[in-house]
């Protein structure tokens, strides 16, 4: 019983872990219709045509329009968009206030590189399958080229849509783990009333067997009085028979009963017993399955290294260690110089590239059992080091940082030099993970101001 219950919590758990996923990216989804919202309103004024297709998509997106429409009237709004700027893409805005044209330019890229980078950061932060991760790559692909208010609106409907595919292949996740676990529920429930039917036998078969004593001392006594009683042989010889005769029928029948029980318990223990088995197989499969679940929710889907929910909980109980006078522990912040040229370089495939090569150089660097890598950002990694000071740490990222100089990477036939910034701590006895984190961010800012491709303690 008590890993039947242990099973009922870890799928409770599971199932609150995918609520709370759902939640998440329900918000996320309710911040990308906010920016199709405000799109819409940045591309009204420029033609009438126009203007009726923004209007009627900041509708749809007021009240929660599904994928499909959305799809239909971005498909709508990029045929009007290239309508209108082949004939005149300014002209309106030109005629109507020629001192706002000349300061829109400014503004206007200002309010496309906000849009850009919030875009990209929630793109890049969506844990999706192998599928949908080409999907967001294109999305990253087409934000970086878009120019226009209508392109960027068009890439915010497409990742609306995304998440919202992610949100319900969340919702159909919970509902298969309550089905499972409703599943596990009626079979120990079976078990249950098995024990309870079992219990209840035992008490029939324990009182008739008392009933069966009992006549059985009855009979014995009334043979004893009527022997007494008897004058004549053969009046005695009838009343032993009689007697005799009564016992058999009442022995016969309780052995009948007995048997009948027998076979009863014998044919329900062989079908529990195949329920157990089935059971037992299905939660062996179950644990298996949660077991590589709760594994992959703790790991960067990129990388293949810890995500930040990982590195948060090791923390949380690296710093409640050391309140206990444990060996000495280090953080190290590891992140990629100059990412974001690479990015937009080469592109978000190169991006990617570069951060799974990084990333094993770190998990190379974190090889024992009580180390850990973790990807914390966007090209911002943490190891945790375990039972080591500063100095030893020092050589370690050194190293570490050595390795990825080391790498190779070419794209579009230019080869590019890959190198990281390091910040050291140690995690000290009267800590907490805040101050901690703080002050190898802070070594690691000073690495970077001090010229990058090196490392620094604090």
């Amino acid at each position: 019983m008590p890993e039947t219950t242990d099973w009922k919590q870890k799928y409770r758990d599971s199932l609150a872990e995918m609520q709370a996923d759902e939640v998440r990216w329900r918000q996320a989804e309710q911040i990308l219709r906010r920016l199709i919202g405000r799109l819409c309103a940045a591309g009204m004024g420029v033609d009438p045509q126009l203007d009726d297709e923004l209007s009627a998509l900041a509708a749809a997106n007021r009240r929660n329009a599904d994928a499909e429409e959305m799809a239909r009237m971005a498909d709508s709004l990029t045929s009007v968009v290239v309508a209108v700027d082949a004939v005149a893409p300014v002209h309106h805005r030109a005629a109507a206030a020629p001192d706002a044209v000349r300061e829109a330019p400014a503004a206007s890229a200002q309010s496309m590189t906000a849009v850009h980078a919030a875009l990209s950061s929630l793109l890049e932060q969506l844990p999706l399958d192998p599928a949908s991760s080409a999907v967001r790559i294109g999305l990253l692909a087409e934000l970086t080229a878009a120019r226009s208010d209508a392109a960027c609106a068009a890439v915010v409907s497409r990742a609306a849509d995304l998440i919202g595919a992610y949100g319900d292949s969340v919702a159909r996740e919970r509902l298969q783990a309550a089905a499972v676990l409703g599943e596990v529920t009626r079979r120990l429930e079976e078990m249950a009333g098995y024990l309870a039917e079992s219990s209840h036998a035992s008490r029939q078969r324990y009182d008739d067997a008392q009933s069966h004593n009992e006549s059985m001392m009855w009979q014995v006594r009334e043979l004893s009085g009527e022997i007494g009683s008897a004058t004549e042989l053969a009046t005695l010889q009838c009343l032993v028979k009689t007697r005799l005769e009564r016992v058999t029928r009442e022995v016969c029948d309780f052995r009948a009963r007995e048997q009948g029980r027998m076979l009863e318990y014998s044919g329900r223990a062989e079908q529990m017993g195949a329920r157990i088995a089935l059971l037992e197989r299905e939660a062996q499969e179950l644990h298996a399955k949660l077991d590589s679940e709760k594994h992959g929710a703790r790991l960067d889907p990129l990388t293949g290294v810890a995500n930040r929910k990982s590195f948060d909980e090791r923390v949380a109980m690296e710093i409640a260690r050391r309140q206990h006078g444990d060996a000495p522990g280090v953080m190290l912040l590891l992140d990629i110089d100059d990412f974001k040229i690479i990015n937009d370089t080469y592109g978000h495939r190169a991006g990617d590239r570069v951060l799974q090569n990084v990333a094993t150089c770190f998990k190379a660097a974190a090889r024992r059992g009580c180390d850990l890598a973790a990807r914390i950002g966007g090209e911002e990694f943490a190891l945790l080091l375990d039972g080591i000071g500063i100095p030893e740490a020092l050589n370690i990222a050194n190293d570490v940082r050595a390795a990825v100089q080391a790498l190779r990477f070419h794209f579009r036939g230019t080869p590019v030099r890959i190198t990281i910034s390091c910040g050291i701590t140690e995690l000290q006895s009267p800590d907490s993970a805040e101050a901690a984190f703080d002050r190898a961010d802070s070594a690691l800012y000073r690495a970077k101001r001090a010229g990058k491709n090196l490392v620094l303690a604090a």
